[in-house]
């Protein structure tokens, strides 16, 4: 059945492959996006990427008239506006709260006033803090935080408290969460804001919990975007891409067209209401081997990762994604492999230009303590 859509932050990355995804299947749909300059660059024009038959209303979700006015003939609503980035969101964190938090509290009140068939929300794997783990008796076990002391250490892996080592685990969703940053926490309130409004006034809703997304439109010039944008944009200047600690930490990479799928499924799959699903590839690689396969991809394999051994406070070591309940509940499966992915990147970055802001955001987060 065709629909009338929202998508907010459906300028974007996540939001415009969704749209395109909905429009294919016959839905109808509208975007509200303030086309912010760190996404969108100075201007603020109407992306070329985004299609032409999307509704755009260029608008803030912090503003009630403005989110009232898009929801108008709406049946289901993507939740996708939010600012991002760990490390930014330890020191902009007014602005964080403000887009992340508050803007999900205005919109989850409009919805009480105009309910839809659908809510679905953008969360995060950030909100897991540390994967799972299992210790050298076999037992599943949680990890705890790595103190600055053992960064500055180059202690980086997460041990036992009795000097014991630990391997990392597939991540299912019943793993408690350990909200290491700022954007960790935003994501967590985005989620459980959603799905208590949406259970108190009987609004279907679904939290995916995003793992590392990558693909075409991502924002290149921004240096806390995604970090195979990150390493992209680095590559394409001709720079080798920067990696912290060991680049030994494990991540979970999903390609933008799986998530659209996932999202899609999300409108209507019937279990899935009031949970939160994992959405990723269900395989983990480590960062310093996916910088490597991205300058490979970009004809760049002189372009060895830069590995200085420092930290970001905020970030986790290893989190990878057991996507067994996005299976059972939505009926997905990634399809896209991970080489051909890169080689689709890889194709697109070659037609872009970049601006290049990592030192800038190496030298911010120095100057105020969150790395080293």
């Amino acid at each position: 059945m065709a629909r009338t859509i929202l998508i907010t932050g459906g300028a974007g990355f996540l939001g415009s492959h969704v749209a395109d995804d909905l429009i294919g299947k016959g839905h109808k749909v509208r975007v509200l996006d303030n086309l912010s300059e760190q996404v969108h660059g100075p201007g603020g024009e109407r992306p070329d990427y985004l299609d032409p038959d999307i509704e755009l209303i260029r608008g803030d979700v912090r503003d009630p008239d403005a989110v009232r006015a898009a929801l108008q003939g709406v049946d289901a609503v993507y939740h996708f506006a939010a600012l991002v980035g760990v490390g930014q969101s330890m020191y902009q964190i007014g602005d964080y709260v403000g887009v992340n938090d508050l803007g999900t509290a205005v919109l989850m009140q409009a919805l009480i006033e105009r309910p839809v068939e659908r809510l679905v929300v953008a969360s995060s794997m950030s909100v897991y803090g540390e994967g799972l783990y299992q210790d050298a008796h076999g037992h599943v076990v949680e990890a705890g935080r790595r103190s600055i002391d053992q960064l500055k250490a180059g202690h980086w892996e997460p041990g036992t408290g009795t000097g014991g080592t630990l391997t990392p685990l597939a991540t299912p969703e019943t793993k408690a969460p350990d909200l290491a940053s700022v954007y960790a926490l935003n994501k967590y309130v985005q989620e459980r804001m959603c799905l208590i409004v949406g259970e108190t006034y009987d609004i279907p809703t679904v939290a995916l919990r995003f793992f590392n997304a990558y693909g075409t439109r991502q924002a290149l010039s921004n240096p806390y975007t995604g970090v195979l944008a990150i390493f992209a944009s680095r590559i394409l200047n001709g720079k080798p891409p920067l990696v912290f600690e060991d680049g030994q930490q494990r991540r979970d990479f999903v390609h933008v067209h799986d998530v659209a799928r996932a999202c899609r499924m999300a409108l209507d799959a019937p279990g899935a209401a009031g949970q939160t699903i994992n959405v990723a590839s269900g395989r983990c690689v480590t960062v310093a081997e996916v910088a490597e396969a991205v300058a490979t991809a970009m004809n760049r394999p002189d372009l060895k990762p830069e590995i200085p051994r420092t930290f970001r406070a905020g970030d986790i070591r290893h989190c990878f994604a057991d996507i067994g309940k996005a299976r059972e509940l939505l009926g997905f499966t990634p399809i896209m492999d991970f080489n051909a992915g890169l080689q689709e990147l890889a194709g697109w970055v070659a037609g872009q230009t970049a601006v290049d802001r990592v030192d800038d955001m190496r030298r911010e987060l120095a100057q105020r303590g969150l790395s080293a």
